[in-house]
């Protein structure tokens, strides 16, 4: 549990009927870089971001934490192995990970990541993957829970963490 000003989030497993809700946090995934205007929502059909969500909960790997303040949930933690942007073999989960503005900064994200770390180490995989953009305030979390760079285009660097 994590606590804020009298508020507490509770980190638990997404529930079947709240599988939707991805939808919503693979948009507020998408890293915007200051002063660029947000892409429409229908960038999340695109087949490269379907990826991530279509059919969620039917295939291997896939496991989701979600960030619950007073029954609303106000963050997801997921993986999927899938051939995405992060992908490094086909038996490495990938990462998709995010708050709602309002909740960032205030450490859910880390106990998210650390507990899906945990979950993942248990069900018996040896490593995990995501690909961040280099400009993206998010990867020193990443590396304060234990990815490293292993690989890197011009915008973005794959990063694994060893279970």
């Amino acid at each position: 549990m994590v606590t804020d000003n009298d508020r507490a989030y509770v980190i638990r497993e997404i529930r079947k009927d709240e599988f939707v809700l991805l939808k919503d946090f693979l948009y507020e995934a998408i890293f915007i870089p200051e002063g660029v205007t947000p892409p429409l929502r229908s960038i999340l059909d695109q087949p490269e971001l379907r990826v991530y969500i279509d059919d969620f909960g039917s295939r291997k790997g896939d496991h989701c934490l979600v960030a619950d303040c007073d029954g609303s949930v106000v963050g997801a933690v997921w993986t999927r192995i899938m051939n995405d942007y992060g992908h490094v073999d086909d038996d490495t989960p990938s990462f998709a990970i995010s708050l709602y503005k309002e909740y960032r900064g205030k450490g859910i994200g880390i106990q998210m990541m650390v507990q899906m770390l945990e979950l993942l180490k248990m069900q018996g995989y040896k490593r995990a993957s995501l690909a961040v953009q280099k400009a993206n305030y998010a990867v020193k979390m990443y590396k304060r829970v234990g990815f490293q760079t292993v690989d890197e285009n011009e915008q973005e660097y794959i990063m694994v963490c060893e279970l």
